[in-house]
């Protein structure tokens, strides 16, 4: 009966502790600055896969713009790679405007200000990771 009891109280003990263990989160600040205006808003998504980014975001948000410069907050991630576009929607119409070739009219800028050549930045150039929480610069150009 003795070793019932203690079979009991260790299976209750290991399945408090398995519940009890939450995954560490973190949170990612992005400071965005290079704005010539308050005007507008600037939009940020946050992606955590490469065949995903400039695609699809994992997260997304969008900021005012004051004295030249916009802060945006992901709270309660987790540990892992990710990456940051942004872009200043100066005329406020919702969207990011480009001209015929598809090249973005409005301020733009990635996480590490990564830049592409002949197009987009890529993934790599761009990702982070996340162990901690972190603080991510970007310039707008």
């Amino acid at each position: 009966m003795k070793k019932f009891f203690s079979t009991i109280v260790f299976l209750v003990l290991c399945y408090n502790t398995s519940f009890s263990q939450e995954v560490e989160k973190y949170t990612i600040t992005v400071t965005i600055s290079g704005m010539k205006s308050d005007k507008g808003a600037v939009y940020i998504a946050l992606y955590n896969s490469e065949k995903d980014f400039l695609k699809k975001e994992f997260k997304g948000a969008i900021v005012k713009v004051t004295d030249l410069k916009a802060t945006a907050f992901f709270k309660n991630i987790k540990k892992g790679t990710y990456a940051i576009s942004v872009f200043h929607d100066a005329n406020d119409n919702k969207k990011m405007d480009t001209n015929f070739l598809g090249i973005p009219k409005e301020p733009i800028g990635t996480s590490n200000n990564a830049t592409g050549f002949m197009g987009p930045p890529k993934f790599k150039n761009a990702k982070f990771k996340v162990t901690g929480n972190v603080l991510i610069p970007i310039k707008v150009k």
